[in-house]
């Protein structure tokens, strides 16, 4: 496994990660038995970053990985953690609260949960509009000093935000999708990024399974939250499919499937990037192992680029209320 560092200290992580959200929420029922063998196959293949958060199957997400970690060297699983969405007893969504009482107050149940003395990285999954970004970075920072945090992150956030926390502490990740379907970030966010020394983190690499190469019109199953993802809808899907079959001539030609090279390209974009590969079954955890050998050439990624330009892509990655809490593209 190749590694990559994050921020300017040097720590290392392996350059693809394994996010566990899938495993407890959002994309419907999990195998519990097969998301565990999941973890323990990244590990032995040497995946170290598993990324999970707080809010994830409310708290179901980090006592898993606790099971999962067990009999496994603390040391050997970089623990990434989000934290500051608030959840519902029955599961609904309820709002942010990133003020520093509440962010301390949230680790204190993380490390119980997880079951560990320290986070490798914590950050606010979203940007909460009513706290400054310089409290809530601050808060983290007061956990860095007390041993309890190692790196902070920042998700979602744009290059403005960016700039103000890291001001208040070294940010050594900013998380956010980014994939050959979502590209908005180029424009300023990674400049912005690239010029601090602050990693990314990607996520939705597979813009959740359109880049899979297995997605079709007609595909049955449990609805999940993609039911309401404007690129998942009617024309848009049509059209994002097309892109798809697109990018698997490319992939034909490579002797390899659509989900390889789509995360192939990711981690061709630079070496402070770094994919998160939301895999649920280790069927699906063997394509992000074999992209990480996948080698693109110019040429390649000329021909990825003309198949699926950035402006083709047909609807926004989350419905139209989200998108505006983002306040990110």
């Amino acid at each position: 496994m190749e590694h990559r560092k994050i921020g300017q200290n040097g720590t290392s992580v392996s350059a693809i990660g394994l996010g566990c959200m899938g495993m407890s929420d959002l994309y419907g029922a999990a195998d519990r038995k097969e998301s565990i063998a999941t973890i323990h196959e990244a590990l032995e293949k040497g995946i170290t970053l598993l990324d999970t958060g707080d809010f994830y199957g409310v708290g179901h997400n980090e006592l898993l990985l606790r099971e999962a970690l067990q009999g496994h060297k603390r040391e050997n699983a970089f623990i990434a953690v989000k934290t500051g969405v608030l959840r519902s007893p029955d599961g609904g969504w309820i709002g942010m609260n990133n003020r520093p009482e509440a962010i301390k107050n949230a680790l204190a149940y993380t490390l119980q949960h997880l079951g560990v003395d320290y986070i490798d990285l914590y950050q606010p999954a979203r940007v909460d509009p009513s706290v400054p970004i310089e409290e809530t970075v601050g808060a983290i920072a007061d956990m860095v000093k007390a041993g309890y945090v190692k790196h902070i992150g920042l998700s979602e956030a744009n290059a403005e935000t960016v700039r103000r926390a890291h001001a208040v502490h070294p940010i050594s990740w900013l998380q956010i999708e980014y994939s050959l379907f979502s590209r908005g970030i180029e424009k300023e966010i990674l400049p912005t990024l690239r010029e601090l020394g602050i990693s990314l983190s990607a996520y939705g690499v597979l813009s959740r399974g359109l880049l899979s190469g297995k997605w079709s019109k007609d595909r049955q199953g449990s609805p999940d939250f993609r039911s309401f993802a404007p690129r998942f809808m009617g024309e848009n899907l049509d059209k994002n499919l097309a892109l798809v079959e697109a990018l698997r001539e490319i992939a034909e030609e490579k002797q390899t499937n659509v989900a390889q090279l789509a995360i192939a390209w990711v981690l061709s974009q630079g070496e402070d990037v770094i994919p998160l590969i939301g895999a649920r079954k280790r069927s699906q955890l063997q394509d992000a192992l074999s992209a990480v050998g996948l080698q693109l050439s110019q040429s390649d990624l000329e021909k990825i680029e003309a198949a699926i330009p950035a402006e083709a892509v047909a609807g926004t990655r989350y419905a139209a209320e989200q998108m505006g809490i983002l306040g990110v593209e």
